[in-house]
């Protein structure tokens, strides 16, 4: 796995680049000094702690549900492992992401992906350090390890990562597509297909009014086909104007790392952001 998380960094950083080029990716609108705190600290708690746990307690429990099933999946067909990977982690994601705007207590962990009023790359890892924990796809995708999919994991991780840095990234490659007009016909598949920036930004937009944003919705990470599938996908080929959270108290960076062991003063659960 040591070649993939090279080509994943890669990734990244290369959106990075681009952010720094063209959009500034150091001083996004409104950031504050918590943003870059959240941001850093949960993207090394996730690459070096989180995701590693998550993925050995899936394989773990696993063994102990099935010791002698190890490598039972290595010889299945490509497309029946790739198959597996978009139900158990891809539809499961989809699944505990519209939890996390369901549910307080969820949305607790999830809120600090969208407390800064911007979009970017940075955020991509931007959770509770307990949200990638507890996330049911990774120990899904862990068990698959174990069943012998491991090396059909290596390239769905790079393609997923792929999709989802250059949906929340800044640097929008989708908007210059939409002024071709015989690219059109494409587009919509592709838009139906995998998320972009015009529908994950409508996720992360902070007005329901605006006509773009969809904050109960456009849940999908590497297929927006799971928004389409639900019946909670909004396709306008549009960007919010503003990003954030509506109509919630500040909240510390303390609180949006470690919640529930850090609390505000009040110690009422955050409320979710209104729907309508």
């Amino acid at each position: 796995m040591k070649t993939e998380m090279l080509v994943i960094l890669g990734i990244f950083a290369s959106f990075a680049l681009l952010e720094i080029i063209f959009t500034s990716f150091f001083r996004k609108p409104n950031q504050t000094r918590q943003d870059a705190i959240v941001e850093i600290v949960s993207t090394l708690t996730l690459i070096l702690v989180t995701q590693p746990l998550a993925l050995l307690g899936g394989a773990t429990v696993a063994a102990l549900i099935a010791p002698g099933a190890q490598d039972a999946l290595v010889n299945i067909p490509v497309i029946a492992g790739i198959a597996l990977f978009l139900i158990f982690d891809d539809m499961m994601q989809y699944w505990w992401h519209r939890a996390s705007h369901t549910f307080p207590w969820l949305y607790n962990l999830h809120r600090p992906h969208h407390n800064g009023e911007y979009l970017s790359i940075r955020v991509v890892y931007r959770n509770n350090l307990f949200y990638y924990l507890l996330m049911p796809g990774l120990w899904f995708s862990g068990a698959l390890i174990y069943l012998g999919l491991g090396w059909i994991y290596a390239g769905y991780i790079i393609v997923k990562m792929a999709v989802i840095y250059g949906a929340h990234s800044d640097v929008r490659w989708d908007e210059p597509l939409y002024k071709i007009k015989w690219l059109s016909p494409a587009l919509w598949v592709v838009e139906r297909l995998i998320s972009t920036p015009a529908t994950h930004s409508a996720h992360h937009g902070k007005y329901q009014a605006d006509g773009v944003t969809n904050y109960k919705g456009n849940y999908g990470n590497l297929l927006f086909f799971w928004d389409v599938l639900f019946g909670t996908a909004k396709i306008t080929r549009r960007y919010p104007e503003e990003f954030g959270v509506e109509n919630l108290p500040e909240t510390t960076a303390a609180e949006q790392l470690l919640w529930p062991l850090v609390r505000r003063k009040e110690d009422k659960a955050l409320e979710i952001a209104p729907a309508e």
